[in-house]
């Protein structure tokens, strides 16, 4: 049997090096991904907003876990993409639909996180 020679890492050593690769990941995304970039930088104006917005620790945890929820589902989605364009960059009806699935995830995410955002404006502001 083979072992991953990556995995045999523990402790402060393991965390060190899985964060290193999880901002390498940030940054991956960031220069090669519009979406992200446009994302990234709407959640950037958002989060300072929720905390001015929200009037409980639930609405803020909320509003801003919406805007977190809809990066991660976007990194996600790109490590689908990047995934199926490294085995074949060739029309394939199951990468076709593996692209789509991931681009409807990012869609629910926008949708949820508008929604609670605009319950969050309404309730402050209209109610």
């Amino acid at each position: 049997m083979t072992t991953n020679r990556y995995k045999g890492r523990t402790g402060l050593d393991r965390v060190v090096r899985a964060t290193g690769y999880s901002i390498e990941g940030l940054r991956a995304a960031y220069r090669g991904e519009s979406a992200f970039r446009q994302e990234f930088w709407l959640a950037v104006l958002m989060l300072p907003t929720a905390f001015w917005l929200g009037q409980s620790w639930v609405e803020v945890a909320l509003l801003a876990g919406s805007v977190i929820l809809v990066l991660i589902v976007e990194l996600l989605n790109s490590g689908i993409e990047a995934a199926i364009d490294r085995v074949s960059f060739e029309l394939h009806e199951l990468s076709k639909r593996a692209k789509d699935l991931g681009s409807a995830a990012v869609f629910l995410s926008l949708v949820l996180c508008s929604s609670i955002w605009l319950a969050a404006l309404w309730h402050r502001f209209l109610a």
